[in-house]
């Protein structure tokens, strides 16, 4: 399982290198830049509304349904039949939920137009990912390490024409970037459709109450974890629009947004270990297959490199600010900065030991892990956010991830027994303290700042080899050797 983990991932993230990158710091970026923070930050806020509130869409199906393919293929005509007709009346039930409590909260007409859009574009999205969940827990894990980068590679497409194509006279407007993003889903939605079609006995739509009574049954725990975890992840911007002025609400949004673009660009890669993970443990727990060893790899290959992108993206904030947002708020870098040292904790936390528990089925503790962590957030903007706008939240976020992530350690040790190994908390600190000190170094004495990032991340790598975090030769031997599984 090592092996076809280690494989899968690399593929995962050398389409996504290629793709993800360009899309976040070429077009996203581009689109901020031509539109402005405030435009920018009116749709930032209204996205994380529609994020916050896609558990409706969801209700826990894809994770559920991920674990449960997992350990029993032969579910999935009958599944695919039964849950595409109950995602369908759970997206009604989306949008309607979501205008009224864009109603309640106050949002004028024109929120509200493109709010409808970006409804859109989460149902679509959720039908996506839904189809994914069965690719994966099908352990055709190449086929969704393809479909992974369609709709990013699309909405490239479509935004490339749109922002340099000189296709219209027109300035760029947010709606454009919107609608492109509508179409790319979309298209997105039909492939994965017809990848899991093609693996299915018969798909024929089927309202069956008592089934979906059973599979919410069996699935509300963990729409219970995602709707917590989206609300305590995505709710700053909502904090902000709603408790500042309009014009100041807005503008804060958008420098939060700033920063917030590259945790989750970050955050895509944990996302992929994640997705790869879950399948993985579940079939592992279900044949008492040992996981230290899994958990342990899996841990590794993304603590190494966060550690390293957090402390960079600390020392050279300035410097990274000024690249791709000339006119930024003297407060932008330092937000970025706190929201980049989150980034350890999601990656490690979330990624690695939330999905082992929740391969496991421990939802119960999971979900008052997570509620505790809503309720810090919760009380950290209220107190932050009046005085200190956007970077109030930024040091909110940081605090739940941090709490957040330690609370799941704690958990995974007692759950699975495991014992605490001294040595390797030992490594991680002195491999912490050593990219610390090679990124003074090279920062003090090099002038050119991208030659000096580059040399941090490239010594830091070297570091982690020279002191075994990462086993070259260890992952060879497992590429090298017949996969157990």
């Amino acid at each position: 399982m090592r092996k076809t983990f280690i494989i899968n991932l690399a593929l995962l993230l050398f389409l996504n290198l290629l793709v993800k990158p360009f899309w976040i710091f070429g077009i996203d970026v581009s689109v901020q830049n031509a539109v402005g923070e405030h435009a920018y930050g009116f749709y930032f806020s209204l996205l994380s509304f529609s994020v916050m509130l896609n558990i409706l869409l969801d209700l826990g199906i894809e994770n559920y349904n991920k674990r449960n393919i997992a350990q029993n293929h032969q579910l999935l005509s009958k599944h695919v039949s039964n849950v595409i007709a109950l995602k369908l009346i759970l997206s009604v039930a989306y949008f309607a939920i979501s205008v009224l409590f864009a109603i309640i909260i106050g949002w004028e007409f024109d929120k509200l137009k493109l709010l409808f859009v970006l409804l859109i574009n989460q149902a679509l999205s959720s039908f996506v990912l839904y189809f994914r969940s069965n690719i994966s827990g099908l352990q055709l894990f190449r086929t969704d390490s393809l479909i992974s980068v369609v709709d990013r590679l699309l909405m490239i497409v479509f935004c490339s024409f749109l922002l340099w194509g000189n296709i219209t006279d027109s300035k760029f407007q947010i709606e454009w970037f919107v609608y492109a993003q509508t179409a790319a889903y979309f298209i997105t939605a039909l492939i994965a459709f017809f990848v899991v079609y093609s693996k299915c006995e018969f798909i024929k739509l089927r309202f069956d109450r008592s089934f979906f009574i059973v599979f919410l049954k069996q699935s509300y725990p963990y729409a219970l974890l995602i709707l917590i975890m989206a609300c305590f992840n995505r709710i700053d911007p909502v904090f902000l629009d709603r408790l500042l002025p309009d014009s100041i609400g807005s503008h804060q949004a958008g420098i939060y947004a700033q920063g917030f673009r590259f945790l989750e660009a970050a955050t895509m890669f944990g996302y992929l270990f994640g997705g790869l993970l879950i399948p993985m443990f579940s079939k592992m727990i279900k044949q008492n297959e040992p996981l230290g060893q899994l958990v342990q790899l899996s841990f590794l290959l993304l603590a190494v490199p966060a550690i390293i992108i957090a402390i960079v993206s600390g020392l050279y904030r300035n410097e990274v600010f000024e690249l791709f947002y000339p006119n930024h708020d003297p407060v932008s870098p330092l937000i970025f900065a706190i929201l980049m040292v989150g980034f350890i904790f999601i990656s490690t936390g979330t990624y690695i030991f939330g999905s082992l528990l929740t391969a496991n089925g421990s939802m119960k503790p999971l979900n008052i892990i997570a509620g505790s962590a809503l309720i810090i957030n919760i009380i950290l903007n209220l107190i932050l956010v009046p005085k200190h706008m956007a970077l109030g939240s930024a040091i909110s976020s940081l605090t739940t991830q941090i709490f957040f992530a330690v609370s799941q350690l704690i958990l995974v040790i007692r759950t699975f027994k495991f014992q605490t190994n001294f040595k390797l908390i030992g490594l991680l600190v002195l491999f912490t303290s050593g990219v610390g000190g090679l990124g003074m170094i090279c920062k003090e004495y090099i002038n050119n700042w991208i030659v000096g990032l580059f040399l941090v991340v490239t010594l830091s790598f070297f570091l982690a080899i020279v002191i075994r975090l990462i086993n070259l030769k260890a992952l060879y031997q497992i590429v090298k050797s017949k996969d157990e599984n």
